[in-house]
């Protein structure tokens, strides 16, 4: 790949906290220890440009795996060999993890894997990268390098590969759903048609990609500030059906972005729900297919196929029971998902004051509990069965007809006296 970028230094990014951090000294400390040069890569030095918050810190260096793994160790550090096929240890200190990468080309691909060799070429391991924001590199002291124009294009909003953005593709597929992520996270300006084309053309493949890769790349896309643009382009151009076959269109999402608008968490799985198509066995089989946690897997069946409508004429009880099955946040998503199906045809409605009524009686509801049980109903003489939960059933009705007012005594008092009239 030629560069279009200085081979040298490009500019220097002032010292951030992470890069100060005494864990990051320590693993720096210990590769460098006998001279070698070693550079931070990927997303931290993307990010780091952007201004956006680091997360994962990776570093690449011309140092052989076994040589890393000796430094480390000399320096009392855990060295653990994650992929020392592929040039990959993760080094610890102070119990957070670095990933260490010896600098590598690719000598054959095959789908997600490849074969590679090591090499002391630092522009041809970042040759090996998807996108020109993610080529860039920068060492110890905030010196960074800029092979093929990324922090260009990352000024810009600009997601461009490195390269022929089929080959890259092909190369591995799940770099077709990287390129919306970004372009849903750092896009400023519309992708290029050439790369939408290529997409389109090679979305089919997606269905090879396992469900944990799919998951979270969907996912992270997901997690933007607004997904909508990037999402409303995946439909359009029928991309994302060969990941999400139940998809329905970008409505409802776009009415659930409206009440997001007030403070609250991104949820990934609130939105996806948003998206699918309503049916408890499209939702189930959407659950699988993305290899789904049981709580994520519990919540997007729950919000696509909801037994209850928080907005339709539904009793206090039914509610309270409602929240006491499903906590209070996932109740809380219910209430968004809900509220936005109910006005889909109303482009500038946003969150109300029946809205936040809902959300603060969710919090109280979450804290109330029925004071009976079905030992009580036994200790009175009912025996087990359906009459004996049918005479709780009667006596939790009317409880909370009461607001949940009456006492454990009171409630006691009322099974009594239904047990007497039953």
């Amino acid at each position: 790949m030629t560069p279009t970028g200085p081979a040298g230094p490009a500019g220097k990014i002032p010292l951030q906290d992470w890069m100060r951090a005494p864990a990051t000294r320590a693993v720096i400390a210990a590769l460098t220890a006998e001279g070698a040069e070693v550079r931070f890569v990927g997303g931290c030095v993307r990010d780091a440009l952007a201004r956006r918050e680091v997360r994962d810190i990776d570093i690449a260096t011309k140092l052989a795996p076994a040589e890393v793994m000796r430094l480390l160790e000399a320096a009392g550090l855990k060295a653990i060999p994650t992929g020392v096929a592929h040039g990959t240890v993760t080094a610890v200190a102070h119990g957070e993890p670095f990933q260490i990468t010896t600098l590598r080309v690719d000598v054959e691909t095959y789908g997600r894997r490849a074969r590679v060799a090591f090499t002391d070429d630092w522009i041809a391991d970042a040759a090996r990268r998807d996108f020109t924001f993610n080529a860039l590199s920068c060492g110890p002291d905030g010196t960074y390098y800029d092979p093929f124009d990324g922090a260009a294009d990352l000024a810009a909003g600009r997601v461009r590969f490195v390269g022929e953005a089929r080959a890259r593709i092909e190369e591995d597929t799940l770099r077709l759903l990287r390129f919306f992520r970004f372009q849903a996270h750092f896009g400023k300006q519309p992708p290029d048609p050439e790369i939408l084309e290529v997409a389109a053309a090679l979305a089919p493949s997606l269905a090879q990609l396992s469900g944990e890769r799919v998951r979270d790349e969907l996912f992270r896309l997901l997690e933007a500030p607004d997904p909508l643009p990037v999402v409303e382009i995946l439909i359009a151009r029928r991309i994302l059906r060969a990941v999400v076959p139940t998809l329905g269109d970008a409505a409802l999402l776009r009415a659930l972005l409206r009440v997001e608008a007030r403070p609250a968490p991104i949820d990934p799985v609130l939105r996806l729900a948003a998206l699918v198509a309503p049916g408890r066995a499209g939702a189930e089989a959407l659950a699988e297919r993305l290899r789904l946690s049981n709580r994520q897997r519990f919540a997007l069946v729950y919000l696509i196929d909801p037994p209850l409508d928080p907005w339709a004429e539904v009793s206090l009880k039914d509610r309270h029971r409602a929240v006491r099955k499903l906590g209070a946040p996932l109740f809380r998503k219910v209430l968004r998902l809900c509220w936005a199906r109910h006005h889909l045809g109303a482009e500038a409605a946003g969150p109300d004051a029946a809205f936040e009524a809902a959300l603060a009686e969710a919090e109280r509801l979450a804290g109330i509990a029925f004071p009976l049980f079905g030992r009580d109903a036994l200790a009175l003489g009912v025996a087990e069965g359906p009459a004996l939960g049918g005479l709780l059933d009667a006596v939790e009705a009317w409880w909370a007809e009461h607001d949940f007012a009456p006492s454990r005594e009171d409630c006691l008092e009322r099974l009594k006296e239904s047990i007497v009239s039953d």
